[in-house]
Parts: C-alpha cells; structure tokens; sequence
C-alpha cells in the first residue's frame, strides 16, 4: 500500500501545472482538502483520498491508473464517488457520495476549501456568485448544515 506521502506525491505529479480557478497551484487545494478531512477527524483512507479527490475527473490520473494503484479499496471506492460523470444530475451524483462510506467527508472538506471567501474573493463577481450557489446547493443536498 502507498503511504500517505507517497500518495500526497501522486497527486502533486498528477495534477503538475494545473492551477485553480484563481490561478493557484492545484497542489494548494489538494492539500488544504487533505487537511480539511484530517481536521475533521478523517482516517488514512480518506485522507488518501483527498489527495485524489479530483484526480480521476481531471483526467489526472486515468480510471484504470486509479483501480491498479496500490491503495485501498475503502480509498479507490471514495474517489470514484466523489469523482463527477458527465451530464450526472446534482441529485445523483449526492446521493452516491452519501452511499459510499467515508465520502462525505472527502466532499465536506471539498466544498468548504472551494467555498472559502478568501479563495472566492479573487474571483469576479458573477463566477464568484455562481460558485456560492453552486456549493450552496450541493451542501443542502448532502444535508451539510451551518
């Protein structure tokens, strides 16, 4: 199995040259969701899944890569649910993370570093306005509050 800095340096090298809508290193946000599940009492598996949270749906790492990679299932499992398919409903693609053990978590910290107004601020005000909504919208539908 990769150990969790094995893993954190997968991810870096997945995601090598990619930045943020702000134009931060994507590296930035991996690690503050990494930090963000660690914070909220997360286990390896999820941690290690938060380094790959956007991995697959990035076209980081390939499906394939991701099912042959030396990681657990619980951790392989929770990427793909957090991972979003083309054209999936919001609804759908919710209740698939709420299905998936260990998911929610992954997706809580997501959604709060994207919704962080600092991270936000650098943003234009009709992106940042429909960003809002758009996390708004998801966290109501997995029953995240306050």
């Amino acid at each position: 199995m990769l150990t969790l800095p094995e893993v954190e340096a997968l991810a870096r090298t997945a995601h090598e040259g990619q930045t943020d809508k702000a134009g931060r290193p994507y590296a930035e946000h991996l690690r503050a969701v990494a930090e963000g599940v660690r914070s909220r009492g997360g286990d390896d598996d999820q941690i290690a899944a938060a380094w790959l949270h956007d991995a697959v749906e990035d076209d980081a790492l390939s499906a394939a890569r991701l099912r042959d990679a030396a990681l657990s299932d619980r951790t392989k499992a929770i990427v793909l649910a957090v991972t979003k398919r083309a054209g999936e409903p919001p609804e759908a693609y919710a209740a698939r993370i709420l299905a998936t053990p260990g998911a929610l978590l992954v997706k809580e910290a997501d959604l709060a570093h994207n919704a962080d107004p600092a991270r936000l601020a650098v943003l234009d005000e009709p992106t940042r306005n429909r960003l809002t909504e758009k996390y708004a919208g998801m966290r109501a539908l997995l029953g995240l509050t306050g």
